[in-house]
């Protein structure tokens, strides 16, 4: 349970810590590949490829695709009170945070008569993808659904893998979750084939293409999305799930246990890491983690993630170390269990939860911030999904006679340094005669 990786007494350089970090390389690696294979298929075959891998992978046949506006009319009025209840408070916490990320179109005047302005642009049309295989993820409609409608978005698809258990249905509590957000195009359709069909459109199921493709999956998702990148836009890649913990002797560990093992349950493949500089702590952990993991509902699947390559207990000398090697793992998800925390320190997150009240639980569900977020190291580089996935920054640019006048010249000496002697011509014709 909870390898241990121990770097105490070793100076690193940035790729040296690079090297230390524990993900599951083979796996990503071999979803990539399946994923282009299932993806191809789909923009070939259409319908009839998305018929045979419901029926391989989620064991169901003859169910419809495209979804009825009945389907989903009969799950809000099936769904529970107190999920109902709990989807509103999250709808509310996250639109209210989305709606920040939106920015005001700026205006800049270069002179008199010559302008830029600034706009963000949304894109006509978002295809959101919600998981649906060993969990199921209404909250994740939320997170995909809000900042796409706080962002403009006019129209909306949703896929969502159909269930056996409710007779190739897509599981009542998302589409319960789409009705509340007045989302009605949605299609009972799962993992990377669902990505290729948002991004190529299926005619036979009346699913245009989307502009955008979103939302959380497993590592044959994630690797779908790649897929189709340059065909559509995609967020990122928000592969299985990943928690990194940076914790002292002052961090409860019976607390850093429980945040381990929550997401430690998502997935087989999933990664939990706790880095410290406290070896008593680290060992107060791996016994707290030993004694509660198979107590809990997904124990089993729960202990395949913690006993995996990709999960570990990581030693270091201080926490500068911790800080450095958390950097490089770039985490989807990090806590700081830290008696002074510095978050500033942290720069490569999808997401930060500082404290020992803020698990990434609350991240997931009612926190208002968004629960898809990059994984595999893509933090370094990459935003977690928001308003601004939907948007286009667009220039708008407005120069009159004499403002175009004032530049001519730079243009014609610029157009001549780059041998473009036509487009400085495109300025002084302007002014001939």
């Amino acid at each position: 349970m909870l390898r241990t990786i121990d770097l105490r007494g070793r100076t690193f350089t940035p790729a040296e810590l690079l090297a230390t970090v524990p993900r599951a390389q083979a796996a990503r690696a071999d979803a990539l590949e399946t994923a282009a294979r299932i993806v191809h298929d789909v923009a070939v075959r259409g319908e009839d490829a998305l018929r045979a891998q419901a029926e391989e992978f989620d064991h169901v046949s003859g169910h419809a695709i495209r979804v009825p506006a009945a389907h989903l009319d009969e799950a809000l009025a099936g769904l529970d009170p107190r999920v109902r209840a709990a989807l509103e408070e999250a709808i509310r916490r996250v639109r209210e945070a989305s709606a920040a990320q939106v920015p005001e179109p700026r205006t800049t005047l270069l002179s008199d008569g010559g302008r830029v302005e600034q706009r963000w642009q949304p894109v006509r049309r978002a295809g959101v993808y919600v998981p649906g295989g060993k969990a199921v993820y209404p909250s994740s409609v939320v997170m995909n659904v809000v900042p796409a409608q706080v962002a403009g978005v006019g129209d909306v698809a949703l896929a969502s893998p159909p269930q056996a258990e409710f007779g190739g249905r897509v599981h009542p509590d998302i589409l319960a979750a789409a009705r509340l957000l007045g989302v009605t195009e949605v299609y009972a359709m799962g993992g990377a084939g669902a990505i290729g069909a948002l991004a190529h459109g299926v005619a036979s199921l009346d699913l245009d293409p989307v502009d955008v493709v979103s939302g959380p999956g497993n590592n044959f998702v994630a690797a779908a999305k790649r897929a189709v990148a340059g065909l559509v836009g995609t967020d990122a890649e928000a592969g299985a799930t990943e928690i990194l913990i940076v914790a002292d002797d002052s961090a409860d560990a019976a607390l850093v246990a429980v945040d381990l093992i929550s997401q430690a349950e998502h997935d087989e493949q999933a990664s939990a890491v706790l880095v410290t500089d406290s070896a008593d702590l680290a060992q107060r952990v791996r016994t707290e983690v030993g004694a509660r993991v198979d107590a809990t509902r997904n124990g089993a699947r729960a202990r395949v993630a913690l006993t995996g390559e990709q999960s570990a207990i990581v030693l270091v000398d201080d926490l500068a170390a911790a800080t450095a090697f958390s950097n490089a793992y770039a985490p989807e998800h990090l806590e700081l269990h830290l008696a002074d925390p510095h978050p500033d320190r942290f720069v490569n997150a999808g997401a930060l939860f500082v404290g020992a009240y803020s698990p990434v639980s609350l991240g997931d569900y009612l926190a208002g911030s968004n629960h898809v977020l990059p994984t595999g190291g893509q933090a370094r580089y990459a935003a977690g999904l928001s308003a601004a996935t939907f948007l286009r920054p667009q220039q708008v640019i407005a120069y009159d006679r004499e403002a175009l006048r004032e530049v001519a010249d730079h243009i014609v000496a610029l157009a001549d340094a780059e041998a473009l002697p036509a487009h400085g011509e495109a300025v002084t014709a302007r002014f001939a005669g």
